[in-house]
């Protein structure tokens, strides 16, 4: 199965390929967008990964990342991708969800936008049965996306990292929204 290009009202979601590296570059060189995930990358960082992210849809068919775009313009990428630590759970049946946008798109509704089309994506035409995300306790902007998008919080945990970030001590959390629960909710409207 290859990726899907996923439309909602406002968003393009198209798979990532090497005509929006320029969009990542700028996107993880900013470093309120990279506050709670790291320091911010260099350019040839953001080459190297994105490889990895473009290898992904190569390794997990269905999966993968999106670019979203607004009239034709680079908005962020999204992402579906298979469970990689234990502590997630099994591959099987599941996927992480994930967004990140650039500053001049925040609080306009589209990270949530996309999140639910990715969400029907993947519950819909890919058959999975349990869709998580996580972030930092402290991203009260990421969690407030998930809340919007049905998921719920379901845990808070700690991860050791050589180089904690701030707000690192109060824990990361994951939510989810599990298929039955997404379909409850479409049918209630």
């Amino acid at each position: 199965m290859t990726q899907a290009t996923l439309r909602t009202a406002r968003l393009s979601l198209v798979p990532l390929a090497d005509e929006h590296l320029d969009g990542e570059i700028a996107l993880d060189a900013d470093p309120e967008v990279m506050r709670f995930l790291g320091p911010v990358c260099s350019a040839e960082q953001v080459r190297r990964s994105h490889r990895r992210r473009l290898a992904l849809a190569e390794q997990a068919p269905g999966l993968g990342f999106w670019a979203g775009l607004v009239d034709g313009e680079f908005v962020g990428w999204w992402l579906l991708e298979p469970p990689r630590r234990a502590d997630q759970g099994p591959v099987e049946g599941q996927a992480e969800l994930g967004y990140r946008l650039a500053r001049k798109w925040w609080r306009r509704g589209l990270g949530s936008e996309g999140a639910r089309e990715l969400i029907r994506h993947g519950f819909v035409d890919l058959g999975l049965g349990r869709i998580f995300a996580e972030t930092m306790a402290v991203n009260v902007a990421s969690r407030a996306t998930m809340a919007a998008v049905g998921m719920r919080h379901v845990r808070t945990f700690h991860q050791s990292w050589p180089d904690p970030l701030p707000g690192m001590e109060h824990g990361e959390v994951e939510y989810e929204i599990t298929r039955q629960q997404w379909e409850e909710s479409a049918a209630a409207g």
